[in-house]
């Protein structure tokens, strides 16, 4: 599935609470890549993907989360996030 959600968080803070979120610590999963706008984790036969890009003019990010068999966390990370 692929969800999108706007947030009042930098893309960095974004990337910060998917790391404590899905990673070591929260569910568990494998983080398999990072970089300063995007994340992505594997495990439990499944993947997830975020990705936080600031608006250009707007002190708020869209964040773009791509997954498969992690829908719920991926719904309830939104909420955590949601502005």
């Amino acid at each position: 599935m692929n969800y999108s959600v706007n947030t009042k968080l930098t893309p960095k803070k974004v990337i910060e609470g998917a790391l404590k979120y899905f990673g070591e610590g929260g569910l568990g999963l494998e983080m398999t890549s990072q970089g300063s706008d995007c994340v992505t984790f594997q495990g439990g036969g499944g993947h997830v993907e975020v990705i936080a890009c600031q608006k250009e003019g707007e002190k708020r990010s869209e964040v773009q989360i791509l997954t498969r068999e992690w829908d719920y966390q991926a719904k309830e990370f939104m909420g955590k996030i949601k502005s």
